[in-house]
Order: structure tokens, then sequence, then C-alpha cells
């Protein structure tokens, strides 16, 4: 954007919706028993009931609405009580039964919002407008043949969750924070793996553009099936200034469909908006209403984990960790979940700290592993820590010998390591005072630049020392007498 095209832009306001498609992670499919597994050869997750045969019934799928459900008390909406399903009719030829099933006048989740955190530090809340359940259509691919477009249906049926947004997102860092917390969510209720590479999370933006004041909403583009966090805020970077570029040279947004090409960064127009009366919702027959009790209702908030935001707090204001360290500990649901299994077995909650954002971060990054997958338990994690808290090994000798010999899982202790490979620190004060005075006798011409007030020469020292120890040595003590002995000099 160039200074001019920026002046511009100033005088206009991003505004922009969000509607999340969240593929559930249930057995089943939607409304019949056919599996909902990924990575089936194409049409084989399929029969009478999702192809939509004459004379076939959908029968609801119980664990859907139990997660979405949860996903609506995570997302602090009210739980609709009573809520139906209706038809969505419209032809194309992925959707085996001509219609989705899906929710209209009665969703399931009302309300609610999101909490993001954005780079300046700040928080806002970030409103949703309902959440409902439905079913997914199939898959069409048009790169595979010269001359069809081929079609999979295999994902025909697989319940959805689409979570709608108020047009609250002022801008892409907004909704990229809106989608990321999204996923969280799903991931930390075990609802859906927010792959959106594979397409169990998709997005679709609702995006318009009006000058700052304003109080009424311009015409928007809905830029559809985003597969990428990145490529939603692109795409929402770029019609933003398109839409301003329209409007300035005197022209009219119209209400499209738009597909974003990644390769480009650019939007193109897919379709002419539908609006809701194009669908032609209709209550759907074959289904009766959900009732929810409020009995059920209990046991499914009863049975929530944790949630991010929770342990967040904890961990903050119970456990005194940094936000920092806090963030990068909820933001991946297997890192909290061995995190609060560490804690369980030491009281040093810092130091359990480091050692996941450190030493077993950069493992379990070297070898594209999850924190679920790491064959160390964390009581023998935690084994290595006492043993660091108590003086009987270094940081040192924990992180670059211990820890690697742990990482085989052998069941072996962090002690008897330690004491197979004889490094525990030494508490013989002799051989100690020996390793320092070898060390300085070493070095007679640094002895006269520290006696000069040359203070750095120490870690020299310290080099030495723990070479000529092999590490067997508590550095704060050995540090300590070293001075003694280059002041006494």
């Amino acid at each position: 954007m160039t200074v001019s095209e920026s002046s511009v832009s100033d005088k206009y306001e991003l505004v922009v919706g969000l509607e999340v498609h969240a593929q559930l992670s249930t057995l089943s499919k939607a409304f019949s028993s056919d599996s909902a597994a990924f990575g089936a050869d194409p049409n084989h997750h399929v029969s009478a009931i999702s192809l939509g045969h004459p004379g076939t019934l959908p029968r609801i799928n119980k664990r859907m609405v139990e997660y979405a459900v949860k996903m609506g008390l995570a997302c602090n909406c009210s739980i609709n009580l009573s809520n139906t399903f209706a038809r969505k009719n419209y032809f194309y030829a992925d959707l085996p039964k001509g219609f989705q099933t899906t929710q209209d006048q009665q969703p399931i989740c009302l309300g609610g919002f999101i909490k993001v955190k954005l780079s300046d530090g700040s928080t806002k809340d970030i409103s949703i407008h309902h959440i409902h359940m439905e079913d997914d259509a199939g898959k069409s691919s048009h790169d595979q043949h010269d001359e069809y477009s081929l079609i999979d249906l295999n994902r025909a049926g697989v319940p959805l969750l689409e979570i709608v947004s108020q047009p609250d997102i002022r801008s892409a860092e907004e909704a990229g924070q809106f989608l990321t917390e999204v996923r969280r969510l799903l991931r930390f209720l075990q609802i859906c793996d927010g792959n959106m590479e594979e397409g169990s999370m998709r997005c679709d933006a609702n995006i318009s553009v009006r000058l700052k004041g304003a109080t009424q909403y311009g015409n928007r583009c809905e830029v559809k099936n985003l597969n990428s966090i990145r490529n939603v805020q692109r795409a929402i970077e770029h019609e933003f200034i398109r839409q301003i570029n329209v409007i300035e040279a005197g022209g009219h947004i119209d209400q499209n469909t738009l597909n974003f090409d990644a390769d480009t960064g650019e939007t193109s127009v897919l379709r002419s908006k539908e609006m809701a009366n194009d669908y032609r919702y209709f209550p759907e027959p074959d289904l009766l209403p959900i009732q929810i009790t409020q009995e059920q209702l209990a046991n499914i908030r009863a049975g929530m984990p944790a949630l991010p935001n929770q342990l967040f707090e904890n961990y903050t204001n119970v456990l005194g960790l940094s936000d920092y360290d806090a963030g990068v500990l909820t933001a991946e649901k297997e890192s909290a979940d061995y995190f609060e299994e560490l804690i369980k077995h030491t009281s040093n909650y810092k130091s359990a700290a480091n050692w996941m954002m450190g030493a077993v971060r950069s493992y379990l990054n070297e070898n594209n592993l999850s924190a679920d997958k790491l064959q160390l338990k964390p009581a023998a994690l935690a084994g290595l820590i006492a043993l660091v808290d108590e003086g009987k090994v270094n940081n040192t000798i924990a992180s670059q010998k211990i820890f690697p010999e742990l990482l085989k899982g052998e069941d072996k202790s962090a002690a008897e390591i330690a004491s197979a490979l004889n490094l525990l620190i030494s508490n013989d004060s002799n051989e100690v005072e020996a390793f320092i005075k070898a060390a300085v006798a070493k070095y007679p011409d640094k002895v006269k630049e520290y006696q000069k007030g040359k203070k750095g020469v120490l870690g020299l020292f310290m080099g030495e020392i723990m070479k000529s120890s092999k590490g067997k040595i508590d550095p704060q003590k050995t540090n300590q007498l070293l001075i003694k002995e280059l002041e006494s000099k």
C-alpha cells in the first residue's frame, strides 16, 4: 500500500464477521451410522441414508448434540434447550440429498463471546451470534481430470458445528486471533482436531467497509472455504483495499460470494451471494425437535475439561508463572495436559515450566511430536527437577547428560541414571578446592587481570573447573570459593 493509499484507507473502517465450520470428531455421521473417519478411499463411507435415497430416514447422532453444547458452554453461550432442524435447499453435485440438514430458527447455542489477546497486550471480546449443528456436503475435485469433476461423498453427512460471530472484527489480526482461539477450544474439548489443511476446520469471511463513524454496515462480500488462518488474514487485507478502491472510484460493492487464490493473494467472484430466502428453508419433517433437560446440561457441564483461559488464570494467579509462560503452556492441549500431570509431582512450578518450554519443547519440535507422544513420564521429569533442587546435579548436567537418558523411556529414575553415570555432585570440599587451585595455577596472567578489576575472567576459570570436574560441582558454591581463592592471592 502506498502512502496515498494509506491516507485514503484511514477514512474507512473494516467490518468482518466469520463463519467457522468445525467437523466433529464423532465415529459416525450426523444422521446415519456411516463412518465419519477421514482418509478412506473415495465413496466408501456411504449408505442409502447419506446418499439421500428415497424412503430413508435420518436419526440424530447424540454425540453431535453433546459436542455442540460443550462448545456453546466454552464460548459463554446460552444453551437453547429446545431446538429444531430445517432443510436448506440448494443444488450442487456433492450434495446428494439436494438439501442440507441444518438449524435455522432455533439453533442450539445463542449469544456468547470469545476473548482474544492482541499483539499490543490488549484483549477484546468478540461476540458470537449463534452456533448451530448441520451435516457436511461431499467434496468436489475439479483438477484431477481433464473433462470431468470428481465427487467423493465420504464427507457427505459428517457432523458440523458452525460458529457464527457477530460483525465485531475490525482487523486481520483480530480475525486470526479469533480463529486461533476457536481452534484451541475445539482441541481442548477434543471435539475437533482443528486441522484446516484437511478441511476439518474451515472458515468463510464476511467482509465489508464503511466510513469511520458510520453506523450502517456496507454491502458485504463472503470469501468461501479459506483453509488456513494466514489465508483468512490475507483475504481480509486484500478485500479491505479492494473495496475501498471500488468505492473511491465511484463504484458500488456487489454482494457476491468470492474465491480466494492463495498464490496471488487476490479474490475473484464465485457467484452472486444468495440470500436466506433463496435457500427456501423449511422445518425438517423427519427429525423431532431436540429437548435437552437441565439434568443433561448439568452432566455435560460437569464433564467439561479445564479450558485454556481457566488454566492461564491458575498458572499466573496461583502458581505465580508469568503471562508468557502460561500462554506457551496453554497453547496446545497436549502440553497443558503434560504440565498438569508434571505439577502433581513437583512444587517447583517455575522450574517445571522452564523444562517444558526449554528441553522438552526442543525435543518435541526436533522430532515433530506432540507432548502426549513423549516417552518421558511426567513423574520422571519431576525426579530430575528434584535432583537439581536438592543440589545433587547442576542444570548443565541435568539437561545435557541425564535428560537424554530419560528420553529413552527405560524406566530408570533421574537419580539412578546420575548414580550409574557417576554424575552426582561431589560433596568433598577438598576435591573442589583442588579443581579451583589447578585452574588458578593454569592461568596466572588471568589472576592478575582479575585482581586489576577485570571480573569477566571468572567465566574462564569456571569453564576450566567444570571441564576438569566433568560438571560434578555445584556452580554457585564453586563460584563463591573461586572468588575467595582469587582475592586471597
